[in-house]
Formats: C-alpha cells, structure tokens, sequence
C-alpha cells in the first residue's frame, strides 16, 4: 500500500509544525519548590549578586514563618511577645495561629496588670516616703534677716514722704534730723562704738 502523495504531505506537515512549536511546559518541572525556610535559604545562597541573595532571602522570610529545629520539627518565634511556639510545619497552622494570637492577648494582659502593679506600688512607695519625714523637715523654717535693718532705715521706711504735706513739721523735722547725720558723718566720721569712760 502506498500512502498517497497528498496523505505523507500532510503528514510531514503536521510532523513539522510539532518539532518547530515551542514548548508551553515549563523549563523546571523536574526541580521541587523548597519544602522549608532553610531549604529555600540554602538556594538563595546560590545567587549571583549580593542584591540577589538578599531579594531570595526575603522571599524566602516572606514563605516561610517557621524555622527547622536541630531534633527536628518546626518553631516560630514572635517577636511582639519575645517568645517561640513549637509548631508542626514550616509554617503555623489556622489552629496554631489561633493559639499564638490567644497567647499573646493574655500577654498583653498580663504586661497591664504588671505596670498597674508597678504603678500602686511606686505610688505607695511615694505615700511611705512622705509619711515617715519628721516634723522638722515637712515645715520649712524661714531663715532669720542677715542683717538687722537700720533705726534710720525704719524711720524712712514709717514715713511716707509723698503722703506728708509740704512744709509740715512733723515731715519737715525727721528730713532735717537725717540731713544732720549725714553732715556729721561726713564731717566728723561715722561715730565709734567703743564704751564710754567714766
């Protein structure tokens, strides 16, 4: 039997455009994806550039939550309660999330009750402190005067010139009385306090 010459045209055809199309399935089916973070990282060390390395290894942070523990299994650490969960894969699981999230409320609870706690007992900390000063040191005592003010001073300081009517006696006198002092002094020096003999 002889194949028609249209039928092996055809044919050839049909063989041809299978061998010339490209192929839609992908280049690395025969590779795996990572199954964990350290898998992942240990490609990401593979990488070309330092700006490649490091764009795989945040991929690899973004994939996977957990880390392999050395007798096997998986942790998680959460940084806002500052502690790690033992989880069962690389990544926690709905119902270990939900743990997680439960066991962070209640260490939210407890940092509450913890700084009310530091709170009372600073405050009555403070109340002791206060309560047992004796009596001198809760009253200030006022200091007395460095220097006993002056007869002459008083006398001015008692004598209101600006309510004393103009050429009164009794405002004129102690003026006057002032002004000879000063003329005294001046002339004969500040009198000295030594006792008089007798």
């Amino acid at each position: 039997m002889t194949a028609s010459p249209k039928a092996a045209l055809l044919i050839a055809a049909f063989a041809g455009a299978v061998m010339l199309q490209p192929s839609r399935a992908p280049a690395q089916w025969w590779s795996r994806a990572p199954a964990d973070f350290e898998e992942c990282a240990g490609g990401a060390e593979k990488a070309a550039s330092a700006e490649a390395k490091a764009a795989a290894l945040s991929e690899c942070n973004a994939k996977f939550a957990g880390r392999r523990k050395p007798g096997g299994g998986y942790t998680y650490f959460d940084f806002m309660q500052n502690r790690s969960f033992d989880i069962a894969g690389p990544n926690p699981t709905p119902e270990e999330q939900k743990q997680i999230d439960e066991q962070y409320t209640a260490y939210l609870d407890n940092q509450r009750r913890s700084d009310i706690a530091a709170a009372f007992a600073a405050k009555q900390q403070q109340l002791q402190e206060t309560s047992f000063k004796p009596e001198a040191e809760k009253v200030p005592v006022p200091e007395p005067p460095t220097k006993p003010p002056a007869a002459a001073n008083d006398l001015k300081s008692r004598i209101k010139t600006e309510n004393c009517p103009r050429h009164s006696f009794s405002c004129e006198w102690p003026r006057l009385s002032e002004g000879i002092k000063d003329l005294k002094k001046a002339l004969f020096g500040a009198p000295s306090n030594k006792p008089k003999r007798g």
